[in-house]
This record gives structure tokens, sequence and C-alpha cells, in this order.
């Protein structure tokens, strides 16, 4: 499938200079679950949100936000981290369609952090926004003065500089709340988590600092599902989820790329994955020689697992120029989604109101 250029503001739906190839049933897999996904994608600088056109052919959307990374689905809004921003999108449309979609997200609400490297987001369930300051080795939440709040860091951070000292990049909520952290080292010193990249990786409970899972390699995307705290042990290769009785990883699967993002809908893992960076702190990884036992070459895209079996059902492959995906986000009874950029007109001519107990959307997009 090959997508038309995503700088083209008058595109009804931007473009792209990419081809995706999936498997036969992975469309029929989104029709079925009646999901649309949400996917981003710092290298190319966008969000790409993935559903079915009416014939049931893959519809892909393209949407610029710089340097996009976390996402988080949370009812009818859509968290997007962004270079400079967190931005908060809304479903334009309710009960209504407009020109083939049936979710039109649109930029609401962003909140300047500056640079701070922003990865994984969260909503817990009083309604508050929580999301991993990298640079600065902390979790945080939004302020109406401050770049960020500091809701934790780990014990061992003895300052908040911005210094990218532990590579802190993702946590898990549970029942609500924020309660486990990935981080590649244990280090407080600026960079130095990249001395420690093979077996240096920790989970820590943020409730109590307590070491839950360590010796892991590059962990990633922390998340709680079915009772089980699931991670991607990227530096490896594997999904899996941990003991929490041994503290050990447990792999269920083998994926063949460097695995980033973690999603699940039912007995399905949504899962990223990213072809490994030239620079070095992605040379030398446990994911190279096990790429290498399995015959296989690094690949960016989707998989989706069944968590029982550890099978590969589905997958969808990017091809150049992407090579990098960082989160993946499941939106539930969504067919077909899309979202307005910041810049062109589309944003300017789509209008939403209430009049008393009436919804209106005024849009001056093309019917199609």
């Amino acid at each position: 499938m090959t997508m038309p250029d995503p700088r083209s503001p008058s595109a009804a739906a931007p473009p792209s200079p990419f081809q995706i190839v999936t498997s036969r049933g992975f469309t029929e897999w989104l029709a079925t679950q009646r999901v649309g996904l949400a996917v981003s994608t710092y290298h190319l600088g966008a969000v790409l949100l993935l559903g079915l056109k009416p014939n049931g052919e893959l519809s892909m959307f393209i949407t610029p936000f710089d340097r996009a990374m976390g996402l988080c689905a949370h009812g009818s809004s859509l968290w997007v981290a962004t270079k400079q921003q967190l931005w908060r999108l809304e479903d334009s449309l309710a009960s209504h369609t407009a020109d083939g979609y049936d979710r039109v997200y649109v930029p609401r609400i962003g909140h300047t952090t500056g640079d701070i490297d922003c990865h994984d987001v969260a909503v817990d369930a009083s309604g508050r926004t929580i999301f991993v300051a990298t640079r600065f080795n902390c979790l945080a939440t939004l302020d109406d003065r401050l770049s960020f709040a500091t809701y934790w860091r780990p014990p061992f951070i003895s300052q908040l500089a911005p210094e990218d000292r532990c590579h802190l990049n993702g946590f898990a909520l549970d029942s609500g709340t924020a309660k486990y952290a990935t981080l590649v080292a244990r280090s407080d010193v600026a960079d130095g988590w990249r001395d420690h990249r093979n077996q240096g990786g920790l989970v820590l409970d943020i409730t109590t600092n307590n070491i839950v899972a360590e010796g892991l390699s590059m962990p990633h995307s922390p998340r709680l599902h079915d009772g089980k705290l699931w991670l991607l042990n990227a530096g490896t290769g594997h999904l899996g989820f941990i003991d929490q009785t041994t503290g050990h990883f447990e792999p269920v699967t083998f994926l063949p790329g460097y695995a980033r993002g973690l999603s699940f809908h039912g007995r399905s893992a949504i899962v990223g994955l990213s072809k490994p960076r030239r620079e070095h702190a992605f040379r030398g990884l446990p994911l190279d020689q096990n790429l290498t036992e399995k015959g296989a070459v690094p690949r960016c895209g989707l998989q989706i697992v069944d968590l029982e079996s550890g099978a590969v059902m589905h997958w969808a492959r990017i091809e150049p120029p992407i090579e990098e995906l960082y989160d993946i986000a499941v939106l539930p009874g969504v067919v077909r989604p899309k979202a307005l950029s910041l810049t062109g007109p589309s944003l300017a001519d789509q209008i939403t109101l209430g009049d008393g107990d009436s919804f209106k959307v005024w849009s001056a997009a093309p019917a199609k």
C-alpha cells in the first residue's frame, strides 16, 4: 500500500512516501475485533492511524507531530507526547461520521514541557496525566506554571538534571495508580545507562522503591494485563512477563526487531518493532545474536501475538524510509480513525460545538 506525501496540507488523507505491507489476516483482525490503532514514529515525526476503508482495505491516516513518542488512548481522548509539547486530542465527531471516518482527533490542549524527552504517557484513576521525563530521570505530571511537576524519581537519582542518567522510559498503572517503572540501568551519572545496556535493566515498584526485576536488557513498555506484568526486553527481542514471585523475566515469544510499544486487546498483544540504530547504544546487544540464530533480518512494523501460544498471528511491515516506531495505542470500537494536523487548513475548518441538547460539527473536509 503506497500513500501520498504527508507534507501536503490540502490532502484529505495526508500522504506518505513509504509502504505498509500486511499479513493476509491483519485487516480481518481489525474488522473482527473492531479496533483501530494509533502508532507513533519519531523517525518520521508523525502519528499513524490505522483502520479499515468501507471496502475492507487498510486505511492509514498520517498526521505530523514533531518527534511523536508516547501515546495514550483514554476515553474520547488521545494523548501524544512530542518534542516540546504534550498534546491532548479529542474526538470531534461523537456519534457522527465524516468523509468516511468514524473518529476524528482534533488537538485541543497543548502543554509546553520543553525538550524533556517525554516517553510513556498514561492517565490515572483520578484523571491526572502522568508521563516519563526521560531526560530528567523522573515521572512527571502537568503544571499550569512549570514545564512539569515531579511525580516520582528513582531513589538512587540524587538530583533532577537534564542528563538522562538511567534512561527511565516506561511505567505501568495498576488499578489506575502508577505502580511499575522500567529503567535501562541503575546509574546516577550523565548518560551512564549506556555502559550497562546488556544486563543492567530493572523494574522498580514506584510505590515502595523496591526492585521487582533486574538483569534485563533495555526493558521498555511495562504494562499490566490480566494480572501479569508484561514488558518488552528490547535488548534481546523478547515479549514476556515478570514472575513476581521469583523476579525472573519469562519470555513468551521472540520478535525480529527492537521491540518498543506494547498494547493489549483481549488475548492479543500488539507490539511495535524498530530496526536497531547504527549508533553505539544499539550495537552489541543480545538481540544481534538472536537475530542471527533465527536467520532473521530486523523489521519495522507491528506484530499481533497470541498470548496463550506466543505465536505471531498477524503482522504489518512498514517499509523504509521509516525504520523506528515508539508507541502503540488500541482504539476500541473505532473502525477508521484520523487526526488533524496543527498546520494546514483542516484544523481551522473543523468546528465542533454544543447547541442545547444537539451536537454540531462544521467541517470543510471534502466528501469521500
